[in-house]
């Protein structure tokens, strides 16, 4: 399973530096979907812990406090150009260190919804492959860090497009990607969903 994640995560990346090798100067520095980023600090956030050892990682836990440990990071990075942070991912397209965690899930997950966050925010969307969205939907509900299970808390959700459903009660429908998106916190996939729980999973975001 480990080597089977790995590779699922390594192909997003691949994906993404694909992408970000067409974006022009302006695109880098345009908004992302995570508040306050720029296309450049989210592709900084995506590597910034690859290279960080136990000591390093305890260093910047530290820093910012845990919770803003992922701000510490992109300011470590912001010295960086486009050209170097492209570079940087190339040269770590199989996640290691921290994004390795959990046999590689934490690098899927986090590398899949940033790339998302990008290709949304500049209106150039894309199919993700099956194969990932399958692995990464059942993680999202109990991961506290991402705060997926308080939103959809007496819910069911149901993707359109793949097998995959989870919970009870009112139901909210959408493709595997706008759910995946929404219940991580972004309401710009909110207006693709459906259903008679979609305004109680509006309100919570």
């Amino acid at each position: 399973m480990t080597a089977e994640l790995l590779d699922l995560a390594q192909d997003e990346r691949a994906d993404l530096a694909e992408f970000l090798a067409a974006l022009s100067p302006q695109d880098w520095h345009a908004a992302s979907l995570c508040r306050g980023w720029t296309v450049k600090d989210v592709v900084a956030h995506v590597v910034s812990y690859d290279e960080l050892g136990v000591f390093g990682l305890a260093k910047r836990f530290a820093k910012g406090r845990v919770v803003r440990a992922n701000e510490v990071g992109v300011k470590e990075f912001a010295s960086l150009s486009p050209d170097d942070l492209l570079a940087f991912l190339r040269a770590h397209l199989r996640p290691q260190g921290l994004t390795a965690g959990f046999g590689g899930m934490i690098g899927l997950v986090d590398g899949t919804i940033h790339h998302q966050d990008i290709r949304r925010a500049l209106g150039r969307p894309r199919t993700i492959p099956v194969e990932r969205l399958r692995r990464i939907l059942p993680s999202l509900p109990g991961n506290p860090r991402l705060g997926a299970g308080r939103r959809i808390k007496g819910l069911r959700l149901v993707a359109t497009d793949l097998d995959w459903q989870h919970g009870d009660g009112p139901e909210v429908q959408g493709t595997g990607e706008a759910l995946m998106m929404a219940i991580t916190g972004r309401p710009a996939a909110l207006g693709e969903l459906s259903g008679p729980g979609q305004p109680t999973l509006a309100a919570r975001l």
